[in-house]
């Protein structure tokens, strides 16, 4: 029988040498991640908007807010949950900060629109912040008040204390990139298309062109 002790002496000198070489990597490219949920109607808007922004590691689409326990799209839908249909967007804040982020959400909505958004109407719709501590709600205040103050008119999007979040279904998650076929009102589309038809049916784009203009930057990052 073949002595294998220096076989696998060898081996476990390559394996440490191997952990020793990564160590030192995985410290240097550590990130500093970080997370914010805010609400903006149709999440698979949100998720595709901020998931555009370098910085943005992912964005996941779910539920939040309301009183119903791991609550599904049917209820929430319905609207006798309380939840917001909402975005938990993860970030490397060595990349892009908070403050910056939430400033990109205000002008990715209509925060005068208290009924839902754009074509997208009742209360799991709505806008809202949902902040974690005080730091998040000084960062969250500033930026609706010169929201408010580039639009001249009230700002109805409301910041809340951070509730339990409750992830979407599968099906919910990354749509705008989906590969499957959806059967819509234009008829058959790929996934990716449906999306597309269905946000420019919606008439989000041009509600937020026509409120922020040239500040629109999701806007703007497809044109």
């Amino acid at each position: 029988m073949p002595n294998t002790r220096p076989t696998t002496q060898r081996l476990a000198l390559t394996v440490a040498v191997a952990a020793a070489s990564l160590a030192p990597l995985g410290a240097a490219s550590a990130k500093d991640l970080q997370t914010l949920v805010v609400a903006g109607g149709c999440f698979w808007c949100v998720e595709a908007d901020f998931e555009s922004v370098p910085g943005v590691v992912e964005a996941v689409s779910g539920y939040t807010g309301g009183h119903t326990d791991k609550p599904t799209y049917k209820q929430v839908t319905g609207g006798n949950t309380g939840h917001y249909e909402a975005v938990k967007i993860t970030y490397d804040a060595e990349v892009v900060g908070y403050q910056r982020l939430i400033h990109l959400f205000f002008r990715s909505i209509d925060p005068l629109d208290a009924g839902g958004q754009f074509c997208d109407r009742g209360s799991s719709y709505r806008t809202a912040i949902f902040v974690a501590n005080d730091a998040q709600r000084a960062i969250a205040q500033a930026e609706l008040d010169a929201a408010q103050k580039a639009l001249g008119k009230p700002i109805v999007t409301p910041i809340l204390d951070a509730a339990p979040f409750t992830v979407a279904e599968d099906y919910h998650q990354d749509y705008y990139k989906g590969g499957g076929w959806v059967f819509t009102r234009g008829g058959p589309k790929s996934q990716v298309d449906a999306y597309k038809f269905y946000r420019e049916g919606c008439g989000r784009d041009a509600r937020v062109r026509q409120l922020w203009g040239t500040d629109a930057p999701f806007v703007h990052h497809r044109e």
